[in-house]
């Protein structure tokens, strides 16, 4: 199976004199995490991700493209095994890779996403989808309070590169917040704009996490998780107990990990 054969070929891009925000409406409207940017050829030149445009918030920016894009981590080419990028991606801890033709043109041609590869995958790894999540899933947890303002959150996932976390009171998973919650919502501290652009008053989480939470219990199986995470369009999933504690989460690194190993 090569990357041409699961990528998104028509994955939206942007170009670098474009502005910053039109990134963020893009972003927020068609509810993805990556744009390429490309040249007026079409060759590659750098990637946007939600935390790169969380800190803009005024609609009226001045802020470039080019002047939040990073240069992409790792780049996969159309005829690249997809395993083989599935496994460098799972390294990098990257979630999704711009893709190009070939290692000598650097011509734009699509996205490749953790989803991508746990849809195919699913049709190919029949015998681990049974795994349990209680194998797979993350226990060390970074955690919030519906108390916490929105802008320490936000600190804290850049800071720790995380795009979400769970909210717990007294041990029950009450809530997630994600990256894109705090997009959709605006509850964050602009880092580019002027002091007189900043809330004057923090937003609490409770008044911007999703709820109620999708959860899985231990006993649930990697393809469970998989069929939910595509369904729904989420990147990760709260493992719970009957009582609602939280113990633990499953995301598309957990599930492709055991769909490849």
């Amino acid at each position: 199976m090569r990357v041409q054969d699961v990528m998104d070929r028509n994955h939206p891009f942007l170009y670098p004199d474009e502005q910053a925000t039109k990134a963020r409406a893009v972003l927020r409207d068609r509810g993805l995490r990556v744009l390429p940017v490309v040249d007026e050829r079409r060759r590659l030149v750098g990637m946007i991700s939600r935390g790169d445009v969380m800190a803009i918030t005024s609609s009226v920016s001045l802020i470039r493209v080019k002047g939040i894009a990073s240069t992409p981590k790792f780049v996969a080419t159309a005829d690249m095994n997809a395993t083989q990028v599935a496994k460098e991606m799972i390294r990098l801890d990257e979630w999704y890779v711009p893709v190009v033709k070939s290692s000598n043109d650097s011509t734009y041609a699509g996205v490749l996403g953790l989803e991508h590869l746990i849809h195919a995958f699913l049709e190919k790894s029949k015998a681990k989808l049974s795994t349990p999540l209680s194998n797979v899933m993350s226990t060390k947890l970074l955690i919030c309070s519906p108390e916490d303002e929105a802008d320490n959150v936000w600190r804290m996932m850049q800071k720790r590169a995380f795009a979400s976390f769970p909210v717990v009171s007294k041990g029950k998973l009450v809530g997630i917040i994600t990256q894109k919650n705090l997009l959709d919502s605006g509850a964050i501290s602009p880092a580019f704009e002027a002091e007189k652009g900043r809330f004057k008053s923090p937003s609490k989480i409770q008044s911007v996490m999703k709820t109620p939470v999708i959860s899985l219990k231990p006993a649930h199986t990697v393809k469970d998780a998989a069929e939910l995470m595509l369904k729904r369009n989420i990147g990760r999933v709260p493992i719970a107990d009957d009582k609602g504690m939280l113990l633990g989460m499953v995301d598309r690194e957990d599930v492709v990990k055991a769909l490849i190993k």
